[in-house]
């Protein structure tokens, strides 16, 4: 065994949640390759071949439950990728709650233990959490799936930039009870990336960023750059990251903040919550 092989999933059972298509599609197709006996959970049908496919209604407990039951242990790692837009119906459920409920059901279970990693899906969208941080611990203190739903509802945070704070709040203030259990948790948050998601919604999410991707000389980010920060997040190459949200947006966030790219710095703060 060489020392290169940390970055590899040979013998490891990995569990990923929207991978039928976008960031979770290359990022199965990426722990295939890369030695993983892969199932892939999502709505819509998944086309990879060699895995194992579950179907499953994040917005939906049951089937959730559901799910799990059918996906059995152990899971080595678990990539939670699926999310929706804005105007979906159940969003709040789809982008944060019901992987939450998932994560719980296998951590309960002894499905996910230890030596085990989780690797969230944010968004730059979710970069402004911590100004925002005392109304998300109130969300995550509740941790009842339709009471946290009813929550959202109620407050009227049922919102794409909210559920994506919520998912990088999480990650950071479970990092500390998970890594008790020997289990580690970070995400990505990606900039402007080719998806069918993306596509769908194409003048604002391809949008973003436009004239600084033009200024360095580069397109928006392709599904499978994206899936390689997430996949070695779960590796056992990255054993010393835990309770991270890593930016992974080519420089903008970064170019905005120091105003080495002026344009950017107005959005950089503003999602970050330096207004």
């Amino acid at each position: 065994m060489g020392l290169f092989d940390a970055f590899r999933f040979d013998g490891k059972r990995v569990l990923v949640v929207g991978g039928a298509t976008g960031m979770g599609a290359a990022a199965a197709e990426l722990v295939q390759d890369a030695g993983a006996d892969v199932v892939v959970m999502d709505y819509a049908p998944v086309a990879l071949a060699g895995v194992r496919t579950i179907t499953v209604n994040l917005a939906e407990r049951a089937s959730i439950d559901a799910a799990v039951a059918e996906c059995g242990g152990p899971v080595d790692a678990l990539l939670s990728c699926a999310g929706v837009a804005d105007g979906t119906p159940g969003l709040e459920r789809i982008n944060f709650l019901g992987h939450r409920h998932m994560i719980d059901l296998l951590v309960a279970s002894g499905a996910i233990g230890r030596g085990g990693a989780i690797g969230f899906i944010s968004s730059a969208a979710g970069l402004g959490w911590e100004p925002n941080l005392p109304l998300l611990k109130e969300y995550l203190d509740i941790t009842d799936f339709d009471a946290g739903a009813k929550w959202a509802q109620d407050h009227l945070k049922t919102d794409y930039m909210f559920s994506k704070q919520a998912v990088c709040a999480y990650v950071a203030r479970e990092a500390m009870r998970f890594l008790k259990e020997g289990i580690r948790i970070n995400a990505i948050c990606p900039g402007p990336t080719d998806t069918p998601l993306a596509q769908a919604n194409k003048e604002t999410w391809l949008g973003f960023g436009a004239d600084y991707r033009a200024e360095v000389g580069i397109g928006a980010s392709t599904p499978l750059e994206q899936a390689y920060p997430l996949v070695f997040l779960c590796s056992d190459a990255a054993g010393a990251m835990t309770g991270q949200t890593v930016i992974t947006d080519a420089g903008y966030m970064a170019s905005g903040v120091t105003e080495s790219y002026p344009p950017a710095a107005p959005a950089a703060n503003f999602l970050l919550g330096r207004y």
